[in-house]
């Protein structure tokens, strides 16, 4: 069985624990910046707000190629989460203490708000684009694509990264994860927006003070990754050491 660890506030604040937090906030931001930053500049190209094919196409790759070296400039500090919902789902599999994943949500929301709010002034003001169901969706169903797209993504993340056998495997990780991400919003974009992220969708709704639908973004993300970290942790790898675990992903 997985087990949780609750951790000690000693732990939380260690010198590597802090770097970790910061390595987090500049990771996230700097990924936010790319994938917000992309549909900023795809809708100022075109004069037009609608995500059409090539715009989500463009949005998907920037997304899946800035994931991609967030990932793998983070990876070695702080495991490079970049995500409150894949910080769950470690954290549900025993790979990362419920404090200082806590701290990890922290940095990761304030990377996101920073990055957006830089977007937002360096763009003369256009405006940050907000996650939202599509228009004939409900709010169940894209809380239900949330959160199988997150499973997908927080599952790739242990079968590459946090398994403790993944041997080789473990050096593509960042391009599984980068290439999941992009093919995830591939097929929800048009549906939820295809986020998988809390922390991605939060930035943009406080630069825009749009928090309509927010909640979708927290509520679908955490249950995807929180059932993911179960469900590998209990079945694939089984019984293992109490956190941390693996130590080229997780904190």
């Amino acid at each position: 069985m997985v087990k949780i660890g609750f951790g000690s506030v000693g732990d939380s604040f260690s010198p590597a624990s802090i770097k970790s937090y910061v390595a987090e906030f500049i990771a996230t931001l700097l990924f936010v910046f790319a994938g917000v930053g992309s549909a900023i500049a795809y809708n100022k190209l075109t004069s037009d707000a609608a995500l059409d094919p090539p715009g989500l196409v463009a949005v998907a790759v920037a997304h899946a190629f800035a994931l991609f070296v967030g990932v793998s400039m983070a990876a070695n500090i702080s495991g490079g989460h970049l995500n409150p919902a894949v910080t769950f789902g470690l954290a549900i599999g025993g790979n990362i203490t419920i404090l200082t994943g806590l701290f990890y949500w922290i940095a990761q929301c304030l990377g996101s708000i920073v990055a957006c709010f830089l977007l937002s002034f360096v763009t003369n003001g256009l405006a940050v684009p907000t996650h939202g169901v599509a228009a004939g969706q409900s709010a169940l169903q894209g809380v239900v694509m949330e959160i199988v797209i997150t499973f997908a993504l927080v599952y790739t993340v242990y079968a590459t990264a946090a398994d403790p056998k993944k041997g080789s495997i473990g050096i593509i990780a960042p391009i599984a994860i980068g290439f999941i991400v992009g093919a995830n919003i591939l097929a929800a974009g048009p549906f939820s927006g295809g986020s998988m992220n809390p922390a991605r969708s939060f930035g943009p709704a406080v630069a825009s003070g749009n928090f309509a639908d927010n909640w979708i973004y927290w509520v679908g993300p955490l249950i995807g990754g929180g059932l993911a970290g179960l469900i590998y942790g209990d079945v694939f790898i089984g019984a293992h050491s109490p956190v941390p675990v693996s130590d080229d992903y997780a904190a």
